[in-house]
């Protein structure tokens, strides 16, 4: 991942929410998709610092690098978080975790690491093998036999490939995770669960498109079918309201700006940036655990996903998803990517690193303050 501020935007629903996939794919709730076995991850690390139950997964977001000389495709981010009533309130009932390949398992042993992933998996499909230019003048004495092995090689590819876009790279990975047996925990609550794709955030000078996003949203509050000259209202309504509402909190005016640009976001994601803050008050993100670096912003959930969660929950989710009252779940990771193992215990599992991670959780009272000044009434 790598440019602009990437949004996660919900897909499809899942047939059933324990159904399995890949560590390359993003998804809100369902199981994770552990690319190791389950029982060499310390049992800790999935349960709640508050009440100890088990965690559910809240979000999977596959998160490659490529940064300079750093290239880390086997990458993903799990957000954990407690359903328990007393817990969905409290900031450290949340948990992120950092999964990775380790530093040994990432050497190519073919192939440049300036490819594509398309041209990655072009060479993985041993083109070599193919004949050369059909026009060209030497096709009279083509080979049929290799060009069988070839049509015959191209047929077992393509039947390989039926997998969305969004998982091509699993095509192109070096060393493939065993196929691990999948064990569901009946004690580990499970939300419902819908996949996500991302698209990348507009410039915030790209006004007719922000003003046609707000404009829809502010049509379907009102409940209006008007014309034009409505829609141009609404949002010249709103715009004094974030440029001239002195007294409102100027973060939170910012945050729910971009937050009704693109009011379906269930994740903002950028590598190293700066995080889009519902509150001004930030709190401290720590030192890596495994190398004490200091931990760079990376993502952030949006309260948005917590909405969709609810559409498809049954009753007792429900009344857990209530209490999860926040705007945004800042996730800060370490800003080196090590592969350490941390003092004590085994934190490398088959071959990969697991690693947790900073959670800042910035909760909705600004939003509740901000509605009684009557801004947003």
């Amino acid at each position: 991942m790598g440019g602009g501020v990437l949004l996660g935007m919900p897909g499809l629903w899942a047939d059933d929410n324990c159904e399995p996939s890949d560590h390359y794919t993003s998804k809100v709730g369902g199981i994770p998709d552990w690319p190791f076995p389950l029982e060499t991850l310390p049992e800790r690390l999935l349960l709640c610092d508050a009440c100890g139950i088990k965690l559910c997964l809240v979000a999977q977001v596959y998160a490659p690098v490529s940064d300079g000389s750093l290239k880390i495709d086997d990458r993903l981010l799990l957000v954990f978080g407690c359903t328990k009533p007393n817990c969905g309130s409290s900031s450290i009932s949340y948990r992120a975790l950092r999964i990775q390949r380790s530093s040994e398992e990432r050497e190519s042993p073919a192939g440049s690491q300036d490819e594509s992933p398309l041209t990655a998996y072009c060479v993985s499909g041993s083109k070599s093998n193919w004949p050369e230019d059909p026009d060209d003048e030497s096709d009279d004495n083509m080979d049929l036999d290799a060009l069988a092995n070839a049509l015959s090689e191209a047929g077992s590819l393509a039947s390989q490939s039926k997998k969305s876009f969004k998982n091509l790279k699993s095509q192109i990975v070096i060393k493939p995770s065993p196929v691990h047996a999948r064990v569901v925990d009946m004690e580990t609550p499970v939300l419902p669960c819908f996949y996500v794709y991302t698209q990348e955030e507009a410039s915030s000078r790209d006004v007719p498109s922000l003003c046609s996003n707000y404009s829809a949203l502010s049509i379907k509050i009102k409940g209006s079918d008007g014309g034009n000259h409505e829609k141009e209202e609404a949002w010249e309504e709103e715009a004094y309201e974030y440029d001239k509402a002195l007294t409102a909190d100027r973060t939170y005016l910012k945050f729910k700006k971009k937050l009704d640009g693109n009011p379906e976001q269930c994740f903002r994601y950028l590598y190293g940036g700066k995080p889009l803050l519902a509150t001004a008050e930030v709190g401290e993100a720590g030192s890596c655990k495994l190398c004490d670096s200091p931990r760079h912003y990376e993502m952030q959930l949006m309260s948005p996903l917590i909405y969709f969660l609810q559409e498809a929950a049954d009753d007792s989710q429900k009344h857990s998803l209530e209490n999860w009252n926040w705007m945004t779940l800042i996730v800060h990771t370490c800003s080196m990517n090590c592969s350490n193992k941390l003092d004590g215990e085994e934190s490398s599992a088959d071959g990969w690193v697991v690693a947790e991670e900073g959670v800042i959780v910035q909760f909705e009272k600004l939003m509740q303050e901000s509605t009684n000044l009557g801004f947003f009434s």
